[in-house]
């Protein structure tokens, strides 16, 4: 993800901002639920044959990656979506391989997020919509990425678009242009058309872009893209308040997070996955949760995994 990569961060504030006052009134009127709310940790894929032997057990071939995968995590940031609609065969084939806990949280192509009319008038939703239908019980939350030139100005836009993309499939959106962020009043459009259409918001937590660390919540459901510095010493005490902050919206009502590590390449970022659910079970551990552990110092690193 270069998307806010700095190369020097001795300067940056990795601090999170107070909740914005929209966020009290959210919680304040979500649905209470039985339980003590749900995080998923998950990557942003599962095809890194440098993970055989550390995460994946030894000797893993290409084609038992995902099933893999899933025995670690629990869900996945799905960028394939990003660029095809994949077909209902591949989207049968990854719903066959995943245990049932799993969910996958697919991006919205770029065809219909990066195009002019976003989707609008073509077949393009619809055909997403249905490919991914597939998933059926473990389609998780999709998320559109909107293009950094899709500023305040297009807010009618959005709207149109969140009326017409079906009410049946979860939907979080991420903001790139800073004139979201510029303002509180800004912001608070964003959060408010959201929640008026039952989306929820994407917070990404990245180096060079602290604007787009809005900390706003606008349903029940919340994507965290936590993107790291290589395991840099601030991962894992921002990963701490990160925790501290999911844990107060949590207590609150929220129902669900998802939280994606991202590091360089996606090589260390099971590591900094595995981390977060430690942290968990520490310090969150009536929170339904699973995550990763690492395989590479047990005797028989040829084992088959065995997690619980």
């Amino acid at each position: 993800m270069k998307f806010g990569k700095l190369a020097d961060i001795s300067q940056v504030n990795f601090q999170l901002p107070p909740d914005p006052p929209f966020n009290a009134d959210l919680l304040a009127q979500l649905p209470r639920r039985e339980d003590k709310g749900r995080i998923y940790i998950g990557c942003t894929g599962w095809s890194m044959k440098e993970w055989v032997g550390r995460f994946y057990p030894k000797g893993t071939k290409t084609k038992a990656f995902l099933r893999a995968y899933g025995q670690q995590f629990n869900t996945i940031e799905l960028n394939t979506t990003h660029y095809r609609i994949p077909s209902a065969e591949m989207v049968d084939k990854w719903y066959r391989e995943t245990p049932d806990d799993f969910r996958f949280c697919p991006k919205i192509p770029q065809s219909i997020s990066h195009s002019r009319g976003i989707g609008l008038g073509t077949d393009l939703i619809p055909s997403f919509c249905q490919s991914i239908s597939h998933l059926q019980e473990k389609l998780g939350c999709c998320f559109m990425q909107m293009p950094p030139y899709f500023g305040l100005d297009r807010a009618p836009q959005l709207e149109t678009f969140l009326e017409a993309f079906p009410a049946e499939i979860p939907l979080a959106v991420e903001m790139r242009h800073e004139s979201w962020f510029e303002r509180p009043k800004a912001r608070d459009t964003l959060l408010s058309i959201l929640n008026r259409h039952r989306r929820s918001t994407v917070i990404t937590d990245v180096a060079g872009r602290r604007d787009v660390l809005h900390m706003g919540l606008s349903n029940a459901t919340v994507l965290v893209r936590f993107v790291g510095n290589g395991l840099h010493d601030t991962d894992y005490s921002r990963t701490d308040e990160w925790l501290q902050r999911l844990q107060k919206w949590l207590s609150a009502g929220l129902h669900e997070v998802y939280f994606f590590p991202h590091e360089p390449d996606n090589l260390l970022a099971p590591q900094m996955a595995a981390y977060t659910y430690e942290k968990i079970q520490e310090e969150l551990p009536a929170v339904q949760c699973r995550g990763p552990k690492r395989i590479e110092n047990q005797e028989d690193k040829g084992e088959q995994m065995r997690l619980f």
